[in-house]
């Protein structure tokens, strides 16, 4: 099945969003791509096509919208996403599998990606606080994708992270 218009999709889909430690542009972004989209054009689940779309936000987020009323994506069906990103990630020179980072707005609007564990450090010097825009990758249906992926520190997990 071809992908589909990631817009198309309703807000009950199951997403992915998958949040590279550096911004991948030019030609590694073309490499990129093209690999997922080869990957989900093709992409099954027990052997029914999946009803997929994917957008690539920002130079750092591929998100992955699977509409699973037609077909669920299975255990191993979603193992082949992360085999194909696993690979494709070492050619771009890109971290995108793996969790541990936050997603930020800096004070130009760019995005940053910090380990978690440096949130503290980074808040302390004002980098980062509770009203800063930071990215929800942990979003799992595309309706909250839309309405939260990005909000204020303070109305997601990372503002629990965050001294006040």
């Amino acid at each position: 099945m071809p992908l589909v218009s990631f817009d198309s999709l309703p807000d009950a889909s199951r997403v992915w969003v998958f949040g590279s430690d550096n911004v991948i542009s030019g030609e590694a972004e073309k490499a990129l791509l093209a690999r997922v989209d080869e990957f989900l054009e093709q992409w099954k689940a027990h052997g029914e096509p999946l009803h997929v779309g994917r957008q690539w936000r920002e130079g750092r987020f591929l998100v992955v919208a699977v509409d699973q009323s037609t077909a669920g994506a299975s255990g191993c069906s979603i193992d082949g996403l992360f085999r194909v990103l696993q690979q494709v990630q070492h050619e771009v020179a890109a971290n995108l599998v793996g969790g541990g980072r936050v997603f930020y707005r800096d004070s130009t609007g760019g995005v940053c990606s910090v380990a978690r564990g440096q949130l503290e450090d980074i808040a302390t010097r004002g980098a980062l606080s509770r009203d800063s825009v930071v990215f929800d990758t942990t979003v799992t249906d595309l309706g909250a994708w839309r309405q939260h992926f990005e909000r204020p520190a303070k109305d997601c997990w990372v503002g629990e992270l965050m001294a006040d």
